[in-house]
C-alpha cells in the first residue's frame, strides 16, 4: 500500500482501505481528522463508515457523523418489543380481517402466509442496512448516503417526508382502529343502544392520541420497559384467545369448519376478479399488520449495540408475526360464522368482536375488547416513540419546518419533548380524514403502508446502483452472492404493494366515496416535497449535517483508529 501526500489537507490511500464491499479509495483527512470516502460509481464523497470495524456505539455514530445525545437504554428484547408492539398481533388483525374476507378464508389464510415471505425479505434487506448504518434518520441518511451527488439532497427529502408521513399515518390507523375497538366494547355492553358516528370515533382517537403522547414524553428507561409489558401482554393475549375461543365455539356452537372451508374456500364478496382479488384482499391485511417495523431503525440512537440488536429487531418481529398471525387466522377461521356477508357488516362495527361473541357470548366478547383496546393502545405508544424518533432526526438536519424547536433535547431526561409534541399534533391533524367517510379512513391503513414502502424502496435500489461501491455491510451481511439477490426481490416485492395500495376496494361505479385517497395522498405527498425542496427548502436542508466538532470525532474514533483507517489496516 502506498500514501501519497499532495498537501496537508489531502491523503490518497490505495483500496486496501475499503474492506472486501467497498472499492472507494479517496480519503480525506480534515485538520487531522479522517471522515470521507469518494464513490467511483456515482454516489459522491460520503462519510467513512465501517460498522464492523467499530468498537463502540458512540464510535460508530460519530463515523455516521453525529454526537449521542439520546441515552442508550434499549436491549435487543426491547428494540425487538416496539417492532412487535407496534404490529401488535392480535389487535392488528381485529382491525383488518374484515377486509381480508373479501375473498373468503383462502385469501385471508394464504394472503397471509405468502405476503409475509415478501414483507420478511423485505426485513432482511432493511436489516442490511441497519447493520451496516445504523441511525435514527434511517431512510433518509441511507438515501443521501447512496444516491447520485446531483440528487442526494432532494431525494433524501423526499424519503424523510414520505417516511415521517407514512409513521403518522400508522399511528392514525392504529388510533383508529383503538376507538373502533372501544365502541365495540361499548356497543356490546348496551346491546346495541350506542349509535357509533365519525364524531365518537375521533374523539376517542383524538384522547387515547393525546394520552399516548404523554406516556412517550418520559424517560427513555421508562420507553423501553414499557416494550417488555407490551411484549407480555400480546402473547398473554394471544394465549388466551386461542385457548378460550375454541372451547367457546365447541361448547356454544358446536362444531368447526373443516381444513377443506379453511384452507380451499373462496368467496368474492367484490367486483374484482378473483385473481386480482386474491392479492388486494389477501396480501393488505399482513402488510398493514406486519408493517413500521422501520421503528426499529429509529431506536438505534438509543440501542445497545445497534448494528446488530436492530436487525434482530426487524427480523424478529416480522418472522414472530408471520407465525402467530398464521396460527391466529387458522383458529378465526376455524372458529367463525361461515356468513361472511354476516361478519364483514356486523352491528358492532367489528368482525372480531361477533366472532368472539358468537363463540363465547357476551361477557367474553366485552372482556376480549377491552383487552384488545388495551394491547392496541400499547402500539400507539409505540409508534408515537418510533415518529418523534423519526422527526427528531429529520429536524436534526434541517429536514422540517420549525426544526430548531423540534430537534431539542431534554438533557436531563434525555428525550426529545419536542419532537413528541410535533408528533401528536399532526397525527391529531391527518386523524381529520376519519370525519369525511370510510374510504377516507381506509386511506389512513393505505397510506401507512404505501409511504413506509416508498421510503423503504429507494435507498435499496441506489445502493444497489450508483451508491454499491460506498456500501460496507455490517455485521449481519448475506453475502456477495446472496444480499443483492434478496436485495432486487424486495424491490419487486415494494413495488408491488405500492401498486396494490393504490386501488379501491371495488372496481367499477367509482366516486368521491369510494375511491381510494391513498393514490393521491401518497404520490401528492412526494411531488409537493420535491416541488417544496426545488421553491424553498433547498436553502435549509442539504442532507445530514454532522453535529461533530473535529476533536469531538478524534476523541470518539480515538488515535489507534484512525492510524488504522489511514494505514489501511484492520484495528
Amino acid at each position: 500500500m502506498s500514501i501519497d501526500k499532495k498537501d496537508d489537507n489531502f491523503v490518497v490511500i490505495e483500496p486496501a482501505v475499503s474492506i472486501s464491499e467497498g472499492h472507494s479509495d479517496d480519503l480525506y483527512n480534515l485538520a487531522s481528522r479522517v471522515r470521507t470516502v469518494r464513490s467511483h460509481t456515482g454516489a459522491g464523497e460520503v462519510n467513512y463508515i465501517n460498522s464492523v470495524q467499530s468498537v463502540s456505539d458512540n464510535q460508530l455514530l460519530a463515523e455516521i457523523g453525529y454526537k449521542p445525545e439520546l441515552k442508550r437504554q434499549f436491549s435487543t428484547l426491547q428494540v425487538f418489543g416496539i417492532a412487535f408492539s407496534i404490529m401488535g398481533l392480535l389487535p392488528s388483525i381485529a382491525s383488518v380481517m374484515a377486509g381480508g374476507l373479501a375473498g373468503g378464508p383462502v385469501s385471508l389464510v394464504w394472503g397471509w402466509f405468502s405476503s409475509c415471505i415478501g414483507i420478511l425479505i423485505v426485513g432482511i434487506t432493511m436489516a442490511e442496512n441497519a447493520s451496516a448504518i445504523p441511525t435514527a434518520g434511517g431512510m433518509y441518511y441511507w438515501t443521501y448516503y447512496y444516491a447520485p451527488k446531483k440528487y442526494k439532497a432532494v431525494l433524501s427529502f423526499v424519503v424523510g417526508c414520505s417516511n415521517s408521513l407514512a409513521l403518522v399515518a400508522s399511528c392514525c390507523s392504529i388510533n383508529y382502529g383503538f376507538a373502533e375497538e372501544v365502541m365495540a366494547a361499548v356497543f356490546l355492553t348496551y346491546d346495541g343502544a350506542v349509535t357509533v358516528t365519525s364524531g365518537k370515533l375521533y374523539g376517542i382517537f383524538a384522547g387515547a392520541t393525546v394520552v399516548m403522547a404523554m406516556c412517550t414524553c418520559v424517560a427513555s428507561g421508562a420507553i423501553a420497559r414499557l416494550q417488555t409489558v407490551s411484549i407480555v401482554s400480546n402473547i398473554f393475549i394471544i394465549i388466551l384467545f386461542v385457548i378460550a375461543v375454541p372451547i367457546g365455539t365447541k361448547a356454544n356452537i358446536g362444531h368447526f369448519n373443516d381444513g377443506k372451508y379453511i384452507f380451499g374456500h373462496f368467496e368474492n364478496l367484490s367486483d374484482w376478479n378473483n385473481g386480482f382479488l386474491f392479492f388486494l384482499a389477501g396480501f393488505m391485511p399482513a402488510a398493514w399488520t406486519i408493517s413500521s417495523f422501520d421503528s426499529c431503525v429509529h431506536q438505534s440512537e438509543e440501542a445497545k449495540d445497534a448494528k446488530k440488536s436492530v436487525p434482530i429487531g426487524i427480523i424478529g418481529s416480522i418472522t414472530a408475526c408471520w407465525i402467530l398471525g398464521f396460527l391466529i387466522i387458522i383458529c378465526l377461521c376455524a372458529c367463525m360464522d361461515t356468513d361472511l356477508d354476516r361478519l364483514v357488516n356486523s352491528d358492532t362495527g367489528f368482525a372480531m368482536a361477533q366472532i368472539i361473541f358468537d363463540s363465547l357470548g357476551k361477557r367474553w366478547a366485552i372482556a376480549f375488547m377491552a383487552l384488545i383496546a388495551f394491547c392496541q393502545f400499547l402500539m400507539g405508544a409505540s409508534i408515537v416513540t418510533a415518529i418523534s424518533r423519526q422527526i427528531w432526526a429529520f429536524a436534526r438536519d434541517d429536514g422540517l419546518p420549525f426544526s430548531n424547536l423540534i430537534k431539542y433535547v431534554d438533557k436531563r431526561y434525555q428525550v426529545p419533548f419536542n419532537s413528541v409534541i410535533a408528533a401528536a399534533i399532526t397525527s391529531l391533524l391527518l386523524g381529520l380524514l376519519c370525519l369525511i367517510n370510510s374510504q377516507a379512513t381506509a386511506a389512513l391503513f393505505s397510506l401507512s403502508v404505501a409511504g413506509g414502502y416508498i421510503a423503504y424502496l429507494i435507498p435499496t435500489v441506489l445502493r444497489l446502483t450508483v451508491g454499491r461501491d460506498v456500501f460496507r455491510p455490517g455485521p449481519f451481511y448475506l453475502g456477495k452472492f446472496w444480499s443483492p439477490i434478496v436485495a432486487w426481490s424486495s424491490v419487486v416485492f415494494e413495488i408491488w404493494i405500492i401498486l396494490l395500495e393504490m386501488f379501491p376496494a371495488q372496481q367499477h361505479h367509482i366516486d368521491k366515496s369510494t375511491m381510494n385517497y391513498s393514490c393521491v395522498i401518497g404520490p401528492g405527498t412526494c411531488l409537493l416535497a420535491w416541488i417544496y425542496y426545488r421553491v424553498w427548502k433547498h436553502r435549509e436542508y442539504i442532507g445530514p449535517k454532522s453535529n461533530l466538532s473535529d476533536e469531538d470525532y478524534k476523541e470518539a474514533l480515538g488515535p489507534a483508529v484512525l492510524d488504522d483507517i489511514i494505514m489501511g489496516m484492520e484495528p
